[in-house]
């Protein structure tokens, strides 16, 4: 009897040894929670977006080697320079954005439309998981403070399981709006400098009596209404008569920007069209090569001496931010090229 109740001591003894045993290794172990390295920063601490568009600022986190993700961002204490509220970056603005990918095939206004929605955000605010900054189309200088006034102050609380950091002392300095690109417009009084602006490139226009240099080519952007959603390109000459844009014998009309409904008169070829435009910075066939802005290209064939053929162009790399009736009309100030052989 006092051997079994030995071995039955023993046993419940090495049971118990056992439990604390595992115990103790479980508060050894490592728990689940993440670091968050000191080397984390942020690459820019001044951001001056340009108002009345979209303004993505990427690349302006580094999360260090000592980081462990997913990292949470947000924005904390938005302020003006003076230290009182910013109600106007805080509060929630119905903003358009998009649901579906843009892709510059679609067919028609209404399916370019289907594929945006109204949400309501901050106008400025931080993206929950890469950090990047982001400006809303809807923001205006006529309530959010732009250049030359010092603008807004803000902090942000980057965070994950294991802890906590703080940046302080961020600045915000918009330039107030800019309708299109590229722009004639002061960035800082918004006032303009010139009439218009240069064309993007050109080659072989020639007058009667000499080549055409891009400084005789002004491109003139004129906004008729805000309700509209069209656009529409004109050629004047020197004495503003109207240029026939027929006279333009190779262009790629259909191609000549992502619009709809084409109607060319002899004074000017009008598109229903989306805005802003481009739609997104993406690259189509109606964009330059990176896609940050729309490319129309005129083109026009003729016949110089020897009967050698005479291929002439001008293109204009644009973007507009504004819904509208808009109008580009491209003066030429000197001569208006010849379009007849020779």
């Amino acid at each position: 009897m006092n051997n079994k109740y030995s071995f039955t001591s023993f046993y419940m003894l090495f049971i118990g040894i056992a439990v604390m045993m595992t115990v103790s290794c479980k508060k050894d172990l490592p728990d689940d929670r993440l670091a968050l390295g000191s080397d984390a920063i942020f690459t820019a601490s001044l951001y001056s977006p340009v108002l009345g568009r979209n303004t993505l600022f990427t690349d302006n986190f580094n999360s260090g080697t000592g980081s462990g993700l997913p990292l949470d961002f947000k924005i904390i204490n938005m302020r003006r320079r003076d230290g009182s509220p910013a109600p106007e970056l805080t509060e929630n603005f119905p903003v358009t954005v998009w649901k579906k990918a843009y892709t510059g095939k679609e067919t028609s206004l209404e399916e370019i439309e289907s594929k945006r929605a109204v949400e309501n955000h901050p106008l400025f605010e931080i993206r929950q998981h890469s950090g990047q900054f982001l400006m809303w189309s809807n923001s205006n200088s006529s309530f959010v403070k732009a250049r030359p006034d010092s603008g807004y102050v803000f902090d942000v609380e980057v965070s994950n399981s294991g802890g906590r950091r703080y940046f302080r002392d961020f600045k915000l300095m918009p330039y107030r709006e800019r309708a299109f690109e590229p722009s004639n417009l002061d960035p800082i009084t918004g006032q303009a400098q010139s009439l218009g602006v240069m064309i993007s490139e050109m080659s072989n226009l020639k007058g009667e009596r000499s080549f055409i240099s891009p400084y005789d080519i002004e491109a003139v952007f004129n906004k008729k209404n805000s309700t509209g959603n069209s656009l529409t390109f004109k050629f004047k000459d020197s004495l503003n008569n109207a240029i026939d844009p027929a006279l333009f014998n190779t262009t790629k009309w259909k191609e000549l920007v992502h619009g709809f409904n084409m109607k060319m008169t002899k004074e000017a070829v009008t598109y229903d069209v989306s805005y802003p435009i481009p739609s997104v910075e993406f690259p189509t066939i109606y964009t330059n090569p990176s896609g940050t802005r729309s490319r129309a290209v005129f083109r026009y064939e003729r016949l110089g001496y020897g009967n050698s053929l005479i291929q002439a162009y001008m293109a204009m790399d644009f973007s507009i931010y504004e819904r509208g009736d808009w109008e580009i009309i491209f003066k030429f100030k000197g001569e208006r090229p010849k379009f007849t052989n020779d």
